[in-house]
């Protein structure tokens, strides 16, 4: 009886989940039950922090209308663009407050 190779479906489902753990260290990154693991886990806290982020960007919401906001910043001729407001907003909330009152006064 002839000898049957394996086909190759099976050695391009592995080099598949390799390429997904190629940036993880050690034996994450060679080893397939441990790059399978390691997948698995990964996905879940990617879905977790997906979740996580969520909550924390309605922690940071403003509660009112985000447009209204930056058309009375230009047009008390404020220069602070979307990045400094979201650094302060996530750094000091009551400074944030505190410029968000005053615009809209």
């Amino acid at each position: 009886m002839t000898r049957i190779k394996r086909g190759y479906i099976a050695r391009r489902r592995r080099t598949k989940i390799r390429l997904f753990a190629s940036s993880f260290r050690g034996a994450h990154s060679r080893l397939t039950r441990t790059i399978t693991q390691q997948k698995i886990r990964a996905l879940v806290s990617a879905h977790q922090d997906r979740g996580r982020q969520k909550r924390d960007f309605r922690r940071n919401k403003v509660y009112y209308n985000y447009s209204r906001l930056i058309h009375n910043l230009y047009k008390k001729q404020l220069l602070l663009n979307r990045k400094i407001l979201a650094q302060i907003a996530i750094l000091n909330r009551n400074c944030f407050y505190m410029i968000s009152n005053e615009i809209l006064k």
